[in-house]
């Protein structure tokens, strides 16, 4: 029974307290969420702003000491969390020689420094005189250890590849490529499901020094044009089609359609996929010989193109380079505790930066990877994660409210699940504390926000601290961060402003293929109180009490939709070239005032026409041109649209003359 404000604690710690006892007499009970909810809702029904958020996980004392940051901290003599912080930021070469040393990296040359900052903070130069090539480091576990366990949702049995058998298949990739002739740096692109074959042919490009570029495999044609474009790439790796909840997914026909040079196509068993003159089927890019010595280089040789939208119409091309997957298992070590003996699933794409990061923050770690072809928000995805035994598993937060809605989980064991993560767009409490109800509140929900241009996150959450459903601890070790006003003041505490990151870190990019990266992340950029430079990054972020943040949504004109971030002005594109559209905005909103963004669409119309019409034919367009997974949550047609002196349009202003719609 659900406590009211009547009898509900008035002090934090004995609420906190409270909801602890609550949990554990949950154990072994079937108590609906609801109820859950209610009672949760009764407890911290008398908790203020100035109280901090509900803390509902507190880690017990194994987790603490088994934490991979505790056995950093003890071996370094740092006694607490906010001292190990600190010294990570303040000590950046030591903090990043010892992750080296923690991670096992591999190098062919060792580095003579490990940071100079001669050309300024924005340009730094980490590891000089080093050589190297990240595969190196990928492959340090047993040979027999499991690498990745998959299966496809038309199949129950799991698949089980060895860290060697992964290896092997790697080598004969890698192999291959130089055999076809093709030189390293050569930019090769991959469009295609997360499955072991796209992570072999991943890793074999990279180990070849070739560049990987990820292409998402939801992309329209013409956004894979754009991406092949803007690259350089003449070569693509592609499936002839997959199965996603139950409908066939053609990717063959859409490079076609892209006109990519020359195409190395995986076929589905019993295809009979029909191939053009110049492309190849992928068995005959595979060479016979299974070893391959890595080509190694500078830290600073880019390994992979990834894109990411920005304000203005083409998307962003960021270059990662060997030091951007020392970020990434960094922060799965740490931030995510990672262990050799964990199973890490995320249900992602080759395209975004969580398919790249789950590879390397996997098997830099000797972890093993979950991967699974097909729906995630089904129930065989949530029988696979109990099948595979995954013990950590990220998630985006629009996907578990598809869960949950669903009742996708509801047969599934995630007993063997200690910790969860969360990212790709800002999260709710109801959605959060109820993926944690799945284990009975063991596991908690690691936030994690950051970007491709970071290789991780500046934002998240450790396993030391108390956690709270849909906020964020700490910045992310190695890193710092400013949160300021519109006057560039440090906000206070129960205040939102714009994070700012303090540079440098390893991660962060300093190249961009189509931008000037100086314009883009530091020109006009305030300082921070002490003179210090600025790097910017357009999370808007809200400084809750007691050391808890909350993410706001973008600053800019980028917004997140299902995960995926695109630029208002992709969008606004592809809507104007409806011929019954004069001029257009879309804009990011959050219905509850938390969570998920949805996209609110406001038109001028050139002429009339039914508005229900014109909303189904915009969904089309933008399923057709850019995405199916974004959906239209409401089109608004208006007379005309704010602007400012200048002429550029106050989607600010749409966005609070859209709540103000909401509340009448």
């Amino acid at each position: 029974m659900a406590l009211t404000s009547k009898f509900a604690p008035e002090d934090p710690v004995q609420q906190d307290k409270a909801w602890c006892e609550y949990v554990e007499s949950l154990q072994g009970t079937d108590l609906p969420f609801e109820a859950q909810w209610n009672t949760f809702q009764g407890i911290f029904s008398l908790r203020t702003e100035e109280d901090g958020p509900p803390v509902v996980w507190t880690p017990d004392e194994t987790t603490r000491t088994c934490s991979n940051i505790y056995a950093s901290m003890q071996s370094l003599g740092i006694p607490s969390y906010a001292d190990f912080h600190a010294w990570s930021v303040r000590n950046k070469p030591a903090f990043w020689q010892h992750v080296l040393d923690r991670l096992g990296i591999v190098f062919t040359k060792p580095p003579e420094t490990i940071l100079d900052i001669a050309n300024g903070v924005e340009q730094p130069c980490w590891f000089s005189g080093a050589e190297m090539n990240i595969i190196d480091s990928c492959f340090t576990a047993a040979a027999d250890k499991p690498a990745i366990i998959s299966r496809s949702e038309d199949n129950e049995i799991l698949s089980v590849i060895t860290y060697g058998e992964l290896e092997r298949l790697v080598n004969r990739i890698a192999n291959g490529i130089r055999n076809l002739g093709i030189e390293p740096e050569t930019p090769i692109a991959l469009y295609m499901p997360m499955t072991v074959e796209c992570v072999a042919a991943y890793l074999g490009i990279i180990r070849a020094r070739c560049v990987a570029v990820s292409i998402a495999d939801s992309f329209s044609a013409i956004e894979v044009n754009t991406r092949m474009r803007i690259a350089g790439a003449r070569h693509i790796i592609t499936v002839d089609h997959y199965i996603r909840a139950g409908k066939t997914m053609t990717m063959y026909d859409k490079v076609l359609e892209a006109d990519v040079p020359v195409a190395i196509v995986i076929p589905s068993k019993d295809s009979t996929v029909s191939l053009r003159n110049d492309d190849l089927l992928w068995d005959d890019l595979l060479s016979s010989e299974v070893s391959s010595p890595s080509v190694a280089g500078d830290p600073y040789c880019p390994i992979n193109i990834l894109f990411s939208s920005g304000t203005t119409g083409e998307p962003k091309a960021i270059p990662w380079t060997h030091l951007t997957p020392l970020k990434n298992a960094m922060d799965g070590y740490y931030h995510h505790d990672i262990h050799a003996d964990d199973v890490v699933a995320w249900p992602t794409n080759i395209g975004w930066m969580m398919g790249p990061w789950l590879i390397y923050a996997s098997l830099i770690n000797g972890a093993t990877m979950a991967l699974y072809e097909g729906a995630p928000h089904t129930a065989g995805f949530a029988r696979f994660v109990q099948q595979a035994e995954v013990s950590m598993l990220g998630v985006i937060p629009s996907l578990v409210r598809v869960w949950r809605t669903g009742h996708a989980t509801e047969d599934a064991d995630w007993s063997r699940i200690r910790l969860f993560s969360s990212t790709g767009e800002p999260s709710n409490r109801y959605d959060q504390l109820w993926l944690m109800s799945r284990t009975g509140y063991r596991a908690p929900v690691i936030e994690y926000l950051g970007g491709t241009e970071i290789g991780g996150g500046h934002l998240t959450c450790t396993v030391l601290q108390p956690a709270s459903p849909s906020t964020f601890t700490t910045p992310a070790l190695g890193t710092d961060c400013v949160i300021l006003d519109e006057k560039g003041q440090p906000v206070d505490e129960g205040h939102t402003g714009e994070l700012f990151l303090i540079p440098p870190s390893i991660g962060l990019s300093q190249t961009m293929l189509n931008r000037d990266h100086n314009e883009v992340y530091y020109a006009d950029c305030p300082s921070d109180p002490y003179g210090e430079t600025l790097r910017r990054h357009g999370d808007q972020t809200l400084r809750l009490h007691k050391g808890f943040y909350r993410a706001q949504g973008r600053a800019d004109d980028t917004m997140n939709l299902g995960g995926i971030k695109i630029s208002s002005l992709e969008l606004e594109r592809v809507i104007e070239s409806h011929e019954a559209i004069y001029e257009s905005a879309a804009v990011a909103i959050q219905p509850e005032g938390e969570g998920a963004e949805q996209l609110v669409v406001f038109a001028v119309l050139d002429h009339e026409v039914d508005s229900e019409t014109l909303r189904q034919d915009l969904k089309t367009m933008i399923v057709r041109q850019l995405n199916p997974l974004f959906k239209i949550y409401d089109l608004i047609i208006t007379q005309d649209l704010p602007r400012t002196a200048s002429n550029k349009l106050m989607r600010r202003t749409l966005r609070t003359r859209y709540q103000e719609i909401e509340h009448k």
